[in-house]
């Protein structure tokens, strides 16, 4: 307390001056309405400012919650989308869902190697199995190949065993959609037909023939082709939706009829 007394003291001068020059500012803006817009716009832009740095760092602390919300939001239209009959549109309450969706993160991601495998954040608690295909919000990504409790892993589809079935959009062509392991954002269509006509650009989409993929999952387009003379099928070299260096959100699809397809198909082979 002294220290404070001595202080005053030996500064009362600029203490002084100070006061004054504080009600003598009270005066001048009180009494000239210029003077007084001025400082309340100065106070309000002051303020602006506070708030909107505020706004800012509480916005970045939301970011991953807004994040999570869109994702599931993504979740519930992809899965909608899925399952939406053309032929039913007045009946979307009545809809069978075939297809289910999950969405995951992934935590693990290889794409420089012969076999490249990514691993999700998601399980057997949150009913991921063996065989449920993976998207994201550009196209496909692989299939889940084997299940922990809280995770699984991917089959990427830069993997030399890869196969899936594709067709080149608004056809009735399909193919297998393969990696020949030299470039990570191309992939290769196989065993279209010589017949089918081709133009560099057009767009590839999962087929109908798979139990794993909804029909006309985004893949990628045509970079361009080849015809091999002696098998007269094209091989295709397609550029993928998917940037495959750079997957956060992905989404597992399970299909509601696979098991039902798969015994039926077992069966039939069984009887021939």
């Amino acid at each position: 307390m002294q220290q404070i007394i001595n202080f005053i003291i030996r500064n009362k001068n600029f203490l002084l001056y100070i006061l004054l020059l504080i009600i003598s500012l009270g005066f001048t803006i009180q009494s000239h309405s210029y003077h007084q817009s001025r400082f309340f716009n100065s106070s309000n832009w002051i303020s602006g400012n506070i708030y909107n740095a505020s706004h800012g760092v509480s916005s970045y602390f939301e970011l991953q919650k807004e994040n999570k919300a869109l994702v599931d939001e993504n979740k519930r239209l992809r899965s909608l989308l899925f399952n939406y009959d053309l032929e039913d549109t007045l009946k979307l309450d009545s809809i069978q869902r075939t297809y289910t969706i999950t969405s995951a993160k992934i935590i693990k991601n290889s794409y420089a190697d012969l076999r490249n495998y990514i691993t999700i954040n998601k399980g057997e608690k949150d009913s991921i199995k063996m065989d449920m295909g993976v998207i994201t919000d550009h196209g496909i990504l692989g299939i889940v190949e084997n299940t922990s409790n809280r995770f699984a892993s991917v089959q990427s589809i830069l993997n030399e065993k890869s196969n899936i079935n594709a067709k080149i959009k608004n056809t009735n062509h399909f193919g297998s959609l393969v990696w020949d392991a030299k470039n990570y954002n191309v992939v290769q269509l196989i065993d279209i037909p010589k017949l089918v006509p081709l133009l560099v650009g057009d767009t590839i989409v999962t087929g109908a023939m798979s139990s794993i993929f909804p029909e006309n999952i985004p893949i990628g387009t045509i970079k361009k082709f080849d015809l091999d003379i002696s098998e007269n099928f094209y091989t295709i070299d397609i550029t993928l939706f998917n940037d495959m260096t750079n997957i956060q959100n992905v989404y597992v699809v399970s299909n509601a009829d696979k098991k039902e397809i798969q015994e039926l198909e077992t069966k039939t082979k069984a009887d021939d």
